[in-house]
């Protein structure tokens, strides 16, 4: 148990860290973090409180559903948004334009390895994946609920003022792949094939 929660911290901290460096190469986000942003744009809230507000607000919808959560789903919750705010306190504004690409690069990549980590522990879906599997589970399409849901939020966080461009088209051509690769090497219990999906 504690060589699983450690990967599983390291894993969400990794997840968290890519998420910060994506949000200060202002490039583009991943459809979930664009709605973060928009909403933090509208309210004054810091992206990563956001990210725990909204965390927690997806995980109240599991109710009707009766999805399973574990440890894992709450720690997702709270150390993503936690470690983004951290991170974007100590990390350059407006920085130059070869800074901000290869923060665009190595936070989408961080997205693999740390989601090898965090779903390979074992210890429960994020809230935004229990989600999709919940309402899969009753009928649905793991790839129509999953491409509904993101183009939702997306949409939102994009009328909201969220940053939408090549980090946002690099996420979703890499995340599986990316994922795909680190969670076969990663994984200490093997997780359903349908909640293989990323870190969110």
């Amino acid at each position: 148990m504690a060589r699983r929660l450690s990967r599983l911290v390291f894993g969400l901290l990794l997840c968290g860290t890519g998420v910060a460096l994506m949000i200060d190469a202002d490039l583009g986000l991943a459809p979930w973090d664009v709605l973060h942003q928009g909403l933090s744009n509208r309210t004054g809230v810091a992206i990563g409180t956001v990210a725990i507000f909204v965390g927690f607000a997806v995980l109240l919808m599991w109710l009707p559903l009766h999805e399973r959560y574990g440890l894992g789903t709450l720690l997702n919750v709270l150390l993503i948004g936690l470690t983004i705010d951290v991170l974007l306190a100590v990390l350059p504004d407006h920085p130059p334009m070869g800074i901000r690409l290869t923060f665009l690069i190595v936070g989408t990549f961080l997205f693999g390895p740390g989601s090898g980590f965090y779903i390979g522990a074992g210890m429960g879906p994020g809230p935004r994946d229990g989600l999709m599997t919940a309402l899969a589970a009753r009928g649905y399409s793991v790839r129509v609920v999953r491409t509904v849901l993101e183009l939702s939020v997306l949409t939102i966080g994009f009328a909201l003022g969220g940053s939408v461009g090549a980090g946002t088209l690099l996420f979703a051509v890499s995340i599986g792949p990316n994922v795909h690769y680190w969670l076969d090497r990663l994984t200490l219990v093997h997780p359903e094939p349908e909640t293989v999906i990323g870190a969110e």
